[in-house]
Formats: C-alpha cells, structure tokens, sequence
C-alpha cells in the first residue's frame, strides 16, 4: 500500500511539472511566432494532454476491454468540462474569445455528437474508426489554415525577426514541450496504474475504478495545464485545451484505436453516461454564448454538476 501511494504522489509532482513545462513552451511559442492561443491549446496542448488516453486506451483495446476504453474517453470527457473548466474558472475566471463560439466549441460538439452516433449500433467498426480518422485530419488542416497566426491574420515583421534571430531560444522552447508531453504521460500513467491498485487493495468495484479513478487520471493532464494556464493568465490556452482535448480524445484516441481492433459498446454507456456527456456539452453553449466567460459562478455550478454525476455513480455500490 505505501509503494503505491508513494507512485501516485509521484505520478502527481510529474504532472504538475509537465504541465509547468509543457505551458511555458506553448506560451513560448504563441510570443515568438504570434501563433493563436487558441490554436496552440486546441492542438499542440491538446495532443500531449490526450497522450494517456490514447496510451491507456490502446493498452484497453490489446486487452479486449472495450468497455473500460469507452468509459474512460466518455468519462474523461466528462472530467474535461466539468471538472477541469470548474477548476480553473474558480481559480480565475477565463474569458471566453469570440473564436471559442464559432469554432473551438462546434467542433467539440460535432466530435461529441458523431461519437454518440457512432457508438449507437452497439460497435465503433473500422469504418467508424475511419471517418474519425478523416475528420481529425480535417480539424488538424483547418485549425492550422485559420488560427495560425494572431489577430492581424499575419505574424508582424518584427515577430519574424525576433524569431529568426532566436532559433536557440525556439529549441528550448521545443524541449519544453517534448519534455512537458513525456512527463506528463509518464505522471498519469503512474497516478492511473497505482490508484487501480489501491482501490484493488481496498476493495473498490472495478466498475467504479474504470468509469472515475481511471477518467479523473487520464483527464489530469487537462486539469494541471488548465489550471497554471488560469494562474499565469493564459485563459485561451486553458479553454482551448480542454475544447481540443475532447475533440481528439474521439478523432485521435478513438478513431486509430478502433481501426485497429473495432469496440463494442456497453449498453449502460449508451443510455446512461453519453447523455451526461452530451448534456455538460450544451451546458457550454449558454456560458459561452451570452456570459461570454467561465467565471466562479460557472466554475462551482460545473463543479457541482460533476460531483452530482459521480456521486450518482457511486450510489449504487455504497
């Protein structure tokens, strides 16, 4: 048991750094190059935050448990909206830029929508897994043509400059990155693997394990970035990470790994954890339409809508 907790405190200090350095080389990189932020936490973030899904899930996928895959993207999904946008607009409320409306946020409930529909039938074929896999190209091409740069549309010469006489402070900021992304994953895998054991120590359904231990840690990630994204104010980031996130848990996560080995879906996650999913999503739309921000207010009813689902998760097992 103290190996254990000794692992999961561990796999905490690495998250927590890997999201340091993974925002100080995004940030990095939205200065020099006058890229969007948006764009960076959609993409760049996004990708390395949805790295323990995707590494999680395949390993689910070798082993034939289709159902703990699913449960975990559905419930990380969950995580992402509720827990991690509540947590950081309580630490600081994050403003809400006109381009989350019109693209960051439809494209999350497209993603969401299509995985709803794909898991309908009871499976997600190759096929399935293929036009995910088409449609995340298609995010990828359209978020790099359109938020590529900043407001101007154009990186200013002097931004150019600044960056071609600073290719050893670009590299620097790449390591950040590539070191953020490996200790990051490396975190919640060790945070993942040790509380499935002390849950198995202390008798916990494995049920339970899947649908929160597992979605809350793989969903860490987001939650760290976010959060240092709130504090050092870099609200676009923040929000882009957990928008992004989602999408590729589905484009990226689910779209390759079921080309690989097609998932059956459980008929309790078709009926029971996809509304939820899809009801936190359209939750969004108001916060973003007319508040404009995900302010405390938001925060701590988002928070509290996430306690009430896991609360009712856990009801029957108590």
């Amino acid at each position: 048991m103290s190996i254990s907790f000794f692992l999961f405190t561990l796999g905490l200090v690495l998250v927590y750094f890997g999201a340091e350095w993974l925002l100080k080389g995004a940030a990095g990189l939205v200065r020099e190059y006058s890229v969007h932020p948006l764009m960076v936490g959609g993409t760049v973030v996004a990708f390395g935050t949805s790295m323990p899904e995707f590494v999680f899930n395949l390993f689910a996928a070798v082993s034939r448990e289709d159902g703990l895959a699913l449960g975990n993207i559905t419930g990380s999904n969950i995580c992402n909206m509720a827990l991690v946008l509540g947590a950081s607009g309580l630490v600081l409320p994050l403003v809400a830029v006109r381009e989350v409306l019109t693209k960051g946020y439809p494209a999350m409930m497209l993603a969401l929508i299509v995985f709803y529909l794909a898991a309908l039938d009871g499976t997600i074929s190759r096929l399935d897994g293929a036009a995910l896999a088409i449609l995340l190209v298609v995010f990828v091409a359209l978020v790099a043509r359109q938020g590529g740069y900043g407001v101007g549309g154009r990186a200013s010469e002097a931004a150019l400059a600044e960056a071609a006489a600073s290719r050893e402070a670009a590299g620097r900021k790449w390591v950040f990155l590539a070191a953020g992304v490996t200790m990051l994953a490396l975190g919640s895998w060790t945070m993942v693997e040790s509380a499935v054991r002390i849950a198995d120590l202390l008798g916990v359904s494995p049920a339970i394990v899947g649908l929160t231990v597992v979605a809350f840690g793989t969903s860490l990630p987001e939650l760290a970035t976010s959060v240092v994204g709130a504090l050092k104010g870099q609200a676009e980031l923040s929000i882009g990470n957990v928008l992004g996130s989602n999408i590729l848990n589905v484009l990226f996560v689910v779209g390759p790994i079921s080309l690989f080995h097609p998932l059956q879906v459980d008929a309790n996650l078709l009926t029971a954890h996809f509304p939820v999913m899809l009801a936190f999503g359209l939750a969004l739309w108001p916060v973003f339409r007319f508040r404009r921000r995900v302010g405390r207010r938001e925060g701590a009813l988002l928070l509290g809508g996430f306690l009430a689902w896991v609360g009712w998760l856990i009801m029957p097992y108590l």
